[in-house]
């Protein structure tokens, strides 16, 4: 039976290389989660494994806590759902819920054998020929971009502009995720064109918390 994913409308991504350390990283994750965000994304693309590892179990340690505090003082708890960037073994190693890989990474096949059926599975795209192939797979939801300029990646795919979400959007009828340049002023277009959730890295960095519940208001 295939998973039923229903993807937020904010998808949060924690790059390591953003951050000045773990524990930096570690506070931004709680605010996200104190804001309302639902769905994170651990990147690490210099750290070893043993890091990442590391890392990851830290990082779910910290929301699980998170979670629990919040059923006391509240009493409910919001759960969120980690992504490992990647690695398909440290999402089993470190119980996340689910993997994200890139073009360059292993197969989305390669990955839905090994971490089951129940573990979402996202795939990253930058054009339709990707598109149209990912949308073949078991992939849970698809990722499209880079949308507008960004500075998340070293050497980035052209930019596809909202046009290329609106195709996209045309191409499959899976979950769709926006990526690239994404920020508060221009997340609301990016739903208008088709996109189902956008996921952010650099407009979350100052102030977190306060930055997602901004995003998650315009995002309604």
């Amino acid at each position: 039976m295939d998973v039923v994913v229903d993807i937020p409308r904010l998808y949060a991504i924690l790059d390591a290389g953003c951050f000045v350390d773990g524990s930096a990283m570690f506070v931004a994750a709680e605010q996200l989660a104190s804001a309302g965000c639902t769905l994170i994304q651990y990147r690490n693309k210099t750290g070893s494994a043993d890091v990442m590892l590391d890392q990851a179990r830290e990082l779910k340690k910290t929301l699980a806590s998170h979670s629990s505090q919040n059923r006391r003082d509240i009493g409910h708890s919001t759960s969120v759902k980690l992504i490992m960037n990647d690695r398909a073994d440290l999402c089993l190693a470190a119980q996340f819920d689910g993997v994200h890989v890139g073009q360059d990474d292993l197969s989305p096949e390669s990955v839905r054998k090994i971490i089951g059926s129940v573990r979402w599975l996202g795939v990253s795209t930058h054009n339709p020929e990707q598109l149209r192939e990912a949308d073949l797979t078991s992939a849970d939801y698809l990722a499209i971009g880079p949308v507008f300029a960004t500075s998340s990646k070293v050497n980035p795919d052209p930019v596809i502009g909202l046009e290329g979400v609106r195709r996209a959007r045309q191409l499959t009828r899976k979950p769709l995720v926006a990526i690239g340049g994404i920020t508060r002023a221009n997340a609301a277009s990016v739903l208008e064109a088709g996109a189902d959730s956008v996921a952010v890295i650099s407009d979350l960095l100052r102030d977190p918390r306060k930055s997602a519940e901004e995003f998650l208001r315009i995002l309604r």
